[in-house]
């Protein structure tokens, strides 16, 4: 998970140091949400946007296709942003994708404030992503905690699960929540920070404050803040404030997450979950003092999530063979789930190894209804009944490369089943 404010700036050239990408880590990574604030949004800029994505967006998806994430679902209110990718293998697991948003600024009429959400079901578990920007200044504390149970309040989701945000089995809620250092004077904060006793700021910091006083905060976890507060920053430097207004330095940008109590009603399973059926560890929560376009330095944090079960049956199987040297050979069987829900425009996609995002194909054709019959291709396993269809040859890439299919389902806006990689 990735938090920046990144005050209206253009983005950087690299990104691949706040994305762990050169450490090796991301191999073990299945999903990453990027929370942005403050991403430009004049009113220009936005019309641009309207007819292409944001820069901030195209950087991600550029810099995370060849890694083999793919964008699962984005929600933009104004400047704030939330992305979330997953390797592709993974995306037959990731369905009820639902977004929501909630403006907070000038009494709840703009969006320059507020909280923007993801949720989806995980291999059968309801994880929800909030990205917020709150109220700033030292003495809004109340005015962010009234701003953050408003946001909890407003955003529902609609199906039988988890139709409010900590409803969900996990929530990671972050972004610039803009919690202050109280009582401490500047002198002070620069002293611990610079002597590295940053243990001497936390009791002072009004979000750990809050976690033990606020109703609205409980069972919300956090890490230690073992790297130095993140705002403010002169721009282009590693320097705090220098300008006349000399702001105080703050942790206002945070990660944080909450596993829903057991006793909280039914799981996504519509059973009583038992007492311990998800863990989290955090296994990092870092800032990133290299970037220095903002006033801001970006956060991240990686977890390790265990789930008690797991969803391993995708809702659609889809069967191709090993190679299409000739275009009779492109053809693609396919079998669902039952219960699952197709509809008349569903199709099936030819995705380059490395797209971005599920609308990112070469070519398609419709996904037919109607009875399944016997496979009798070779590359079928034994006894697979199922639907088939095929691209034609003016649909099939020029020249070689590796390629794989995905069935996308309409009614759930998601890719419900994919194949391994194969050759064209």
């Amino acid at each position: 998970v990735v938090t920046w404010n990144v005050g209206t700036a253009m983005p950087p050239n690299d990104v691949t140091s706040l994305l762990h990408l050169n450490t090796g880590e991301t191999n073990d990574v299945d999903m990453i949400a990027i929370g942005l604030q403050e991403v430009n949004s004049k009113i220009n800029k936005r019309l641009k946007d309207a007819l292409f994505t944001d820069q901030w967006s195209e950087l991600f998806m550029d810099v995370l296709s060849p890694f083999h994430f793919i964008l699962v679902s984005t929600v933009r209110m104004q400047g704030v942003i939330l992305l979330v990718f997953a390797k592709y293998y993974h995306l037959p697991f990731l369905q009820d994708i639902q977004t929501d948003c909630t403006r907070t600024g000038l009494g709840g009429y703009w969006g320059n404030k507020g909280g923007v959400s993801v949720r989806l079901s995980i291999f059968g578990h309801m994880v929800c992503f909030l990205n917020c920007h709150l109220p700033a200044h030292l003495e809004k504390a109340e005015q962010r905690k009234e701003d953050f149970a408003t946001i909890l309040h407003m955003q529902q989701f609609e199906g039988r699960v988890a139709n409010g945000i900590l409803d969900h089995d996990l929530v990671f809620w972050f972004g610039d929540l803009n919690f202050r250092i109280e009582s401490l004077d500047i002198c002070f904060v620069k002293y611990a920070i610079d002597s590295n006793v940053l243990s001497q700021l936390w009791e002072k910091d009004q979000l750990n404050i809050a976690k033990s006083t606020w109703p609205v905060l409980r069972g919300f976890q956090e890490g230690p803040l073992n790297f130095p507060p993140t705002f403010k920053f002169d721009v282009g430097t590693n320097k705090y404030d220098s300008s006349a207004k000399k702001r105080k330095p703050a942790w206002t940008d945070r990660i944080l997450w909450k596993i829903k109590s057991p006793s909280k009603g039914l799981g996504a399973g519509r059973h009583r979950p038992s007492r311990g059926v998800l863990s989290v560890s955090q296994l990092c929560y870092c800032s990133h003092m290299e970037y220095t376009v903002s006033d801001h330095k970006p956060v991240a944090a990686i977890f390790a999530v265990q789930f008690a079960s797991k969803v391993d049956k995708p809702p659609v199987e889809i069967y191709v063979a090993d190679e299409w040297s000739r275009p009779e050979q492109a053809v693609v069987r396919y079998k669902m789930a039952v219960g699952f829900h197709r509809s008349s425009w569903d199709w099936i996609g030819l995705y380059r190894v490395g797209f971005r995002h599920p609308k990112d194909y070469v070519s398609y054709v419709w996904a037919r209804s109607g009875r399944g019959h016997p496979c009798a291709q070779p590359w079928c396993p034994p006894g697979v009944s199922g639907l088939q269809v095929m691209f034609s040859e003016e649909a099939l890439p020029k020249g070689n490369g590796e390629y794989i299919l995905g069935y996308y389902s309409n009614t759930s806006s998601s890719i419900a089943g994919v194949t391994e990689p194969f050759q064209v």
